[in-house]
């Protein structure tokens, strides 16, 4: 509730702010009203998107299209016109100062009326002109952003072959391969067909073992389950494994836990299984999303990591890559994320670092090393700009 209100509150003024840029500064006209009622209805469509997300999938594809189409286009024109505030700013300083006007007359020192042209001469034309020009730029950018993001949030998911060497691999286990999928987000946006082309090209790597790092879906199950029925066709040497993403948990993680049985997906609960390859073994644990702590299913470290022969080493599957912090003190070598979508839409990626240690692609946090997949759908606005999607083959390499 707390969430939402605050998200009202963003939104509010976020629209507020559009409405002075692009409808009060652009000039005087019978289509101001209409305009401001325009926007009005778009920014109650932007939590009512979000508040239908448990509607059968119909009636949430109805809201969630419009809805999301114009939170993507109302980012990219509000970092727009933040962006072009200071240029317009500058110019018009620079205008009224080339329009300086002449050392006061000594008649009109002496009291005497001044004449037209006399004394400051603003000119509300061109700043109207600049306001237009902010306005129509901005639309472009938006609109350029928008139509550029749509296809490449639908793409085939790109397929990032990733290297990474563990100290402790036993050399007989090396070149195990772990298929990673993130965020597919199935739902109204993001249905069967594309859950069978993630399928077909996870099962073309000839992987290993799949790993299912969270936010599998958006929709709770009774509304999407019959999209995500082609993930039981995942095909791996030793099965697919399950961590919980904070989209489980808010679309009921319970019932999707089960789901994901009824999916062939073997859901690491806090918990870790033995894999051995060529002889030699590794530790799979996964632990549960973060965002359990509010469901009465928090993550637990311990029961997932401790009491573990430490000589061969352990991967960790973990949907937020921020849990890093608590893998390394556990030990953990690896660790497999999803969660920032690589920050879908530029320059979102930002505001992403101020929350997560990683982004996207591989790091070393506090001496465990972190990958972070871009994830194979996307969440929200049906686009992506800078951040494509993608499944990533990791290949365990010894030293």
């Amino acid at each position: 509730m707390l969430f939402l209100i605050v998200a009202v509150i963003v939104t509010a003024l976020i629209h507020l702010y559009l409405w002075r840029r692009l409808v009060r500064d652009t000039g005087p006209g019978r289509w101001r009203r209409p305009a401001g009622f325009a926007l009005l209805g778009l920014a109650i469509l932007v939590p009512a998107t979000v508040i239908a997300e448990p509607l059968p999938v119909p009636y949430e594809e109805w809201i969630a299209w419009p809805g999301y189409l114009w939170l993507g286009f109302m980012f990219y024109l509000l970092v727009a016109l933040l962006v072009l505030e200071l240029p317009v700013l500058v110019t018009w300083l620079l205008l009224r100062r080339r329009r300086a006007p002449s050392p006061v007359p000594a008649a009109v020192a002496a009291g005497a009326p001044a004449a037209d042209g006399d004394g400051p001469a603003p000119d509300p034309g061109r700043r109207l002109l600049l306001r237009r020009g902010a306005a129509i730029t901005a639309g472009l950018v938006a609109a350029g952003a928008v139509g550029a993001g749509i296809p490449r949030a639908y793409m085939a998911p790109k397929i990032r072959h990733v290297p990474v060497p563990l100290r402790r691999l036993d050399r007989r286990a090396d070149g195990l391969r772990i298929a990673v999928i993130a965020d597919l987000h199935v739902g109204p946006l993001y249905g069967r067909r594309h859950v069978d082309r993630v399928v077909d090209m996870v099962n073309h790597t000839d992987p290993d073992l799949v790993a299912v790092v969270g936010d599998m879906v958006s929709s709770q199950v009774e509304h999407v389950r019959d999209s995500a029925v082609p993930l039981r066709g995942l095909r791996s040497r030793y099965g697919s494994y399950f961590v919980t993403g904070n989209h489980e948990y808010y679309t009921g993680h319970e019932e999707w836990i089960e789901a994901a049985d009824e999916l062939g997906l073997r859901v690491l609960r806090n918990e870790r299984v033995e894999i051995v390859h060529g002889g030699g073994a590794i530790d799979l644990a996964g632990v549960n999303d973060r965002e359990g702590s509010r469901f009465d299913d928090p993550p637990d470290y311990d029961a997932a990591l401790g009491d573990r022969d430490t000589s061969r080493p352990v991967v960790l599957l973990a949907h937020q890559p921020v849990q890093v912090h608590r893998a390394a003190a556990h030990g953990v070598d690896l660790q497999l994320s999803g969660h920032t979508h690589g920050g879908q839409v530029f320059p979102f990626h930002l505001l992403v670092r101020l929350d997560q240690p990683v982004v996207s692609g591989l790091a070393e946090v506090d001496g465990t090393l972190v990958y972070v997949t871009n994830g194979a759908g996307f969440w929200g606005p049906p686009m992506r700009v800078g951040a494509d999607p993608d499944i990533t083959l990791v290949e365990l390499r010894s030293r």
